[in-house]
């Protein structure tokens, strides 16, 4: 499990996390929502070890990821996936070379070895037989969900979204939900997704973190979050919710619109 004590960071003189404090337990789905600039992404880059604490700690199956050494730190990200925001896929490798780069660096492995492998995740994430395509042939949810095939390719024990359904429409919102969700239950990891997505917040998480001015303001589950009338709460949900409306009330308001 991941525990967060006190965590504190500024950058200069702004304060981005104030004594932040959390517990995420094994094979849970906790999503953080906040929002831009609240110290989302900061929090989970602490988690990882890319950035490093002013004070406080983030503990990692025991260990306290600040006190390790680097080769304890290279060690232990082994068990982290990362899916960042912009897939952040390297557009001079194909889709295959892109997945396989953490086993070609990192693992003693044949070459086959790696190309079944590769095979085998993106076929988990939807998309089989496309490992001779460069990023800039795929459209934007095709690459998060290689982003998250490169993510999955080591195994991880831990996967980390940083805004997974950010710039995508929302039917490829939703797949990149249910693929999230599917994961989930299939591979049995903890996930941490951050999002603004309040339907992402609904259909995968199976707690919710909400941050405000560096501090968990809010925990709870998502039917908690729905029924808050804390007003903080309730202004960051309601401006963030995406609300149906169906074909056919969209045509009767266009037709009394149209009415003389």
């Amino acid at each position: 499990m991941i525990e967060i004590k006190n965590l504190k960071k500024s950058f200069g003189k702004k304060e981005v996390l104030r004594s932040v404090n959390l517990s995420i337990k094994t094979g849970e789905t906790m999503v953080i929502i906040g929002r831009s600039g609240c110290g989302k992404s900061v929090l989970l880059k602490h988690i990882v070890g890319l950035l490093k604490a002013d004070e406080g700690e983030v503990t990692v199956d025991g260990q306290i990821i600040s006190r390790m050494s680097p080769a304890e730190l290279y060690k232990i990200r082994t068990k982290f996936g990362y899916l960042f925001q912009g897939a952040a896929l390297f557009d001079s490798m194909t889709v295959g070379e892109n997945v396989g780069l953490a086993l070609r660096e990192n693992y003693q492995m044949s070459e086959q070895k790696i190309q079944e492998i590769v095979a085998e995740k993106l076929a988990l994430v939807g998309l089989p037989n496309i490992e001779h395509m460069k990023p800039s042939e795929l459209s934007g949810g095709m690459r998060k969900r290689v982003g998250l095939a490169r993510a999955l390719a080591t195994n991880p024990e831990y996967i980390f979204y940083d805004e997974p359904t950010t710039g995508l429409d929302p039917i490829m919102s939703d797949a990149i939900d249910t693929l999230i969700k599917d994961l989930a239950q299939k591979l049995r990891v903890t996930s941490v997704v951050i999002t603004h997505d309040i339907q992402s917040v609904y259909k995968v998480a199976d707690r919710v973190a909400m941050m405000h001015e560096g501090k968990i303001y809010f925990l709870g589950n998502p039917k908690d979050l729905a029924e808050t009338r804390d007003p903080i709460v309730r202004n960051f949900v309601d401006r963030n919710s995406f609300h149906d409306v169906t074909f056919e009330g969209e045509i009767a308001q266009l037709q009394k619109s149209a009415k003389p």
